[in-house]
């Protein structure tokens, strides 16, 4: 089962104690999800990417707008089911100390489901995204930044979300595992039409990933185009360029 995502003129301000509705991270921002499409969202620092991934898995909630899964507000179906259809999968996860096999297989435990399928889950994602077993007893204490965000992105697929939501996957990741990673997220969209929205300014593997591309710039929406559309080139020369100037700015 796959589902549709929408977003109808949304924002999102920062709390501030010393301001009645704070500064805008997200502004009027609108669009729509079709099932099983493989979105990237691009930008610069500061362009909102993260907080709207927040503000889809009900994180954060908006100031104003809408947000509707298959036609029904999200405000309407209970956080738990939520999450379990739409999984978030942050840049910096924790495993909540627990060994790496614990972590994989706890969100199929608190569903009650036979150890036999538990274990089936685990094996499979542990095998398709090439984790050693090695790993398997290892604490986060154990494990580097990029092999927590593998094993982080293996606990969500065994819930078997319908949208996923990855922050900046491959961030910590060799070129190897992260082209392999990008692989599997292909096979698992076509394969079983799971929706995927990623943050990943990697350019030539979001190139590789993407059917389509949200680009965000200080909150606002400046395009949302198909990837055939997109002068590739240019666009890592402008995000490029944008972040030498924040950099600059803030130094």
């Amino acid at each position: 089962m796959t589902a549709q995502l929408r977003l109808e003129q949304v924002n999102l301000f920062a709390k501030l104690k010393t301001q009645l509705q704070g500064y805008p991270i997200l502004r009027d921002i609108s669009f729509a999800v079709s099932p099983g499409e493989r979105l990237a969202i691009l930008g610069p620092s500061g362009a909102g990417k993260t907080s709207l991934l927040r503000l889809i898995n009900r994180l954060s909630e908006p100031a104003s707008g809408k947000i509707y899964l298959d036609n029904q507000d999200y405000r309407q179906i209970p956080i738990i089911k939520l999450r379990q259809m739409v999984t978030l999968v942050l840049q910096e996860p924790r495993l909540l100390g627990m060994t790496v096999q614990q972590a994989l297989a706890y969100p199929l435990v608190l569903r009650d489901l036979p150890k036999q399928t538990i274990q089936e889950r685990v094996n499979h994602w542990v095998e398709q995204l090439q984790i050693p077993n090695d790993w398997l007893g290892r604490t986060e204490l154990q494990l580097s930044t990029g092999q927590r965000q593998l094993v982080a992105i293996a606990r969500a697929l065994v819930i078997q979300p319908q949208i996923l939501l990855l922050d900046e996957p491959t961030s910590n990741l060799d070129i190897g595992r992260a082209t392999h990673l990008m692989q599997v997220l292909i096979q698992l969209n076509q394969t079983h039409q799971t929706t995927i929205l990623m943050i990943n300014n990697q350019i030539d593997l979001t190139q590789i990933f993407c059917t389509r591309l949200l680009n965000l710039e200080q909150g606002s929406l400046l395009s949302n185009q198909t990837a055939s559309n997109i002068d590739w080139v240019h666009l890592k020369k402008r995000l490029l360029n944008a972040e030498a100037q924040i950099t600059e700015e803030w130094s």
